[in-house]
């Protein structure tokens, strides 16, 4: 087979090991097209051990069955070896998985070396719109669709895939309560009124239940709100282009909303910010990691970072260096002034992703060479939370998501004292409540009025006595100290309270973890609740983003494990 005397067929190469092909190849007319394609690989990121699998498993067997040099094969070679591999797999029940798996990956190295013409096709492909509606009720199916066909002529394909998700509930809710429904016309709010119809009441109150299949927890007021908004306007649109089957009359109000959380944006702490930048910039995948880091340093939406090009740095004579940041969520450009310390970060970059051709844009079409490309491929969404959960958890950091990261840097932005209009531009905001969140997250005339009238307070108040022990002072119903927002120690004789600004007392628990500190059986007592109260105090620095002090409890409570051990067996 290697020196091209026998072409056996697909059916025997899928079926058999070339345990010894590399052994043989020397010499041969394989070893120069193997060893090109080996090469492409191992720029394109992949590691010789993996290079050398898709070498072997694939190009080996298309070189051999269909007698030609790598320049000179197409696609419908490796569709030809799938096709056998299909047939294997009915035939003996072995799956063919790592086959396309590594055909996948060979297909991508082919387009790089100017072999193929197009790019891989997404490993995965999504349902089609008629799949995705197969729970709706068959009579009322047909409208679905065509009202989603419709919306991808002004929406998105990301909006209309939301649509269909939140539709397909619909249609189960609707399936669910009347499965013999014959047209949409027959809907109405209250059942009970118009017997026969369907109660479109019933979808919004059982929405209150209604649980994510995936965490298991009630889904949050936003999604109700989506969901509503969803059913809404498709009832309403399709009663504006006067469909048939269209309801009667109007079903779905502003009133039917539920009350929005007005939550603040989650921007991580001083301190867990410092210990994620410092885990990722330790972080053994370099890619993905600066990208990250990119993101926190211009604060980017993750569709903006991983649409960014490899042009997208531009220097303004006067003016340094700015990040074109490319259309995004809302369809809008802007540009964000660099330093040097991202100018570096961007350089690495640059040397570290994957060279080869331009590949399609997905909004555009048009080829592009994208900044973040892994294997010949863009970088995934799914590699940027990978790492990201993986820096988080060495930062000793809870769950992260890479929003957080532009969070983040809008709020490091504020404290700076940047204004509103500027925070817009940066952020590419075409609103200001959009950027009014931030602003409202540390608003200084907030602050200014309270010092003013603590200092008030104060004056009317007088002096402290002096002399005397003083009780702190807490906003704690009911006078529990261990809730007080203040940082918080638990000593064998009581406890102590301190305002964040003023920052750990250094002597707080020195005596615990000195050598020379003896216990015995008779103060297990005491050791007992220390350590149940360090323990609750370091989940509620955890809760607070107080990395370090969270840090000192806990130590603390490994310190009183061992006493408590000593004591016991003393």
């Amino acid at each position: 087979m290697v020196s091209g005397r026998l072409q056996p067929g697909y059916d025997y190469l899928v079926s058999r090991k070339l345990s010894s092909l590399w052994h043989e190849l020397t010499g041969s007319s394989l070893e120069p097209d193997l060893n090109q394609f080996i090469y492409a690989a191992l720029e394109l990121g992949f590691t010789q051990r993996v290079a050398s699998a898709i070498g072997s498993q694939i190009i080996a067997r298309l070189l051999i069955q269909t007698g030609r040099q790598l320049d000179d094969l197409c696609e419908e070679d490796l569709q030809e070896l799938l096709d056998a591999c299909a047939v294997r797999q009915m035939r003996t029940g072995r799956t063919a998985r790592h086959y396309r798996g590594t055909t996948h990956s060979a297909r991508q190295i082919l387009f790089h070396l100017r072999i193929l013409d197009s790019e891989a096709p997404p490993a995965v492909t999504g349902l089609t719109l008629d799949e995705r509606m197969a729970d709706v009720p068959a009579a009322l199916r047909p409208a679905f669709v065509a009202y989603l066909h419709r919306k991808r002529a002004t929406c998105t394909t990301k909006t209309v895939s939301s649509l269909a998700t939140r539709l397909a509930h619909f249609g189960r809710f609707l399936a669910a309560i009347d499965p013999d429904i014959a047209s949409l016309s027959a809907l109405d709010r209250r059942r009970h009124l118009e017997p026969g119809g369907t109660s479109l009441w019933g979808i919004i109150t059982s929405l209150t239940t209604t649980v994510n299949t995936v965490t298991g927890e009630p889904i949050t007021v936003a999604d109700r709100i989506r969901r509503v908004h969803a059913v809404g306007h498709f009832l309403a649109e399709i009663t504006e282009w006067g469909w048939d089957d269209a309801p009667p009359r109007r079903l779905i109000f502003r009133s039917d909303l539920p009350r929005p959380e007005r939550v603040l944006p989650r921007y991580l702490p001083v301190d867990a910010d410092r210990k994620l930048t410092a885990a990722l910039t330790d972080s053994p995948h370099r890619l993905a990691a600066d990208a990250l880091l990119v993101q926190r340093a211009c604060g980017l939406r993750i569709g903006e970072l991983l649409d960014l090009e490899l042009d997208c740095i531009h220097e303004i004579p006067g003016q340094g260096s700015w990040l074109k940041v490319p259309l995004g969520k809302l369809n809008s450009e802007r540009m964000i002034p660099l330093d040097e310390e991202v100018l570096t970060l961007v350089d690495r970059i640059s040397a570290t992703r994957s060279p080869g051709r331009p590949m399609r844009h997905p909004r555009t079409g048009a080829p592009a060479d994208f900044l973040f490309t892994h294997h010949g491929k863009p970088l995934s969404q799914s590699a940027l939370r990978e790492e990201l959960n993986r820096a988080a958890a060495a930062a000793g950091l809870g769950h992260v998501t890479p929003h957080q990261l532009r969070h983040t840097y809008a709020t490091a932005l504020i404290n700076a004292g940047v204004s509103l209009q500027a925070l817009m531009a940066l952020l590419g905001h075409v609103s200001t409540q959009m950027s009014l969140r931030y602003a409202h997250l540390f608003d200084a005339t907030v602050r200014t009025e309270y010092e003013r009238a603590l200092n008030l307070a104060k004056s009317h108040i007088g002096p402290l006595p002096t002399g005397r022990p003083q009780l702190p002072i807490t906003d704690v119903t009911g006078g529990e100290w261990k809730d007080a927002p203040a940082i918080k120690s638990r000593l064998a004789g009581g406890y102590c309270l301190r305002a964040p600004a003023q920052g750990a007392c250094p002597y707080a628990n020195i005596c615990e973890h000195c050598p020379s500190f003896h216990t015995d059986a008779t103060h297990l007592g005491v050791l007992a609740a220390q350590r149940v109260d360090a323990h609750d105090l370091a989940e509620d620095a955890e809760k607070r983003g107080w990395i370090d002090e969270a840090k000192r409890h806990r130590t603390l409570v490994s310190r009183l494990d061992a006493l408590i051990a000593q004591s016991e067996t003393a």
